[in-house]
């Protein structure tokens, strides 16, 4: 192939013109040529095993503007995304992150004693997406340890105190959601509410906990909601603003 670099089996690194560097995986799995993006791995071309490398070139060509108007947007969140490395400070309830470079072949992570390691090897850079995915990867499970051990509790008390009846909760991985409620009252939280201050986490499961008498966002919904936030419904929903579930 052409100008390419080859990164592993299967994979190699082109640069084309106008788009920059593109990953081109060949892939057993795939039954279709395809283009993927995020963040900090840019553009991927993904080519079923066997297939024609050209035919996948033309059709990235094909999507360039397409490609070209996403990949603005990831740049996006790049910008708002952490680049972990051994000076962030990073710190919840219940552990603290630390960052550091060992002499082994693979990132290995450890959550002991209310505190989070990550040793990633000695010559790979911090800021890869390898090492940067592992570092999520270690922060998110230790978060879905902490939103099980608090959330549950917290929801418990908060729906007695209002005399609020719900039937099950469980805690996920939510993608766009701090939390949603089913029809049958079944309340999903979401493991990044333990990202919030705690006054944001108590709105959210009130928010959640009001959806079990009123199934919509209408008025009757927040006038619900701001008795049971002594006022400040809105105020608290506009700060929710700030924070995004999937970028940190």
């Amino acid at each position: 192939m052409a100008d390419s670099k080859r990164v592993k089996k299967n994979e190699y690194k082109v640069d084309i013109p106008d788009l920059g560097p593109v990953l081109i995986r060949m892939s057993a799995k795939a039954r279709r040529i395809s283009i993927r993006l995020k963040p900090f791995n840019g553009t991927s071309l993904i080519i079923p095993l066997g297939a024609d490398v050209n035919e996948g070139i033309r059709f990235l060509h094909e999507k360039k503007d397409w490609i070209k108007q996403n990949l603005k947007k990831l740049e996006e969140k790049e910008s708002k995304l952490t680049v972990f490395d051994e000076r962030t400070h990073f710190k919840t309830r219940s552990f603290a992150l630390e960052i550091k470079k060992h002499q082994q072949s693979n990132v290995r992570l450890q959550l002991k004693n209310g505190l989070l390691q990550v040793f990633y090897p000695h010559n790979v850079p911090v800021e890869s997406s390898e090492v940067q995915e592992h570092i999520r990867f270690g922060i998110e499970e230790a978060l879905r340890l902490e939103a099980k051990r608090f959330l549950p509790g917290r929801l418990a008390w908060l729906a007695q105190k209002h005399q609020i009846r719900y039937q099950n909760v469980t805690i996920k991985n939510l993608k766009s959601r701090w939390g949603s409620c089913s029809a049958t009252n079944n309340i999903n939280l979401n493991l990044h509410l333990m990202r919030l201050p705690d006054h944001l986490i108590d709105y959210v499961l009130l928010h959640e906990l009001c959806h079990v008498f009123e199934k919509n966002h209408g008025p009757h919904f927040w006038a619900r909601l701001d008795i049971m936030c002594n006022g400040k419904a809105k105020e608290l929903d506009k700060a929710m603003n700030d924070y995004q579930t999937k970028i940190y």
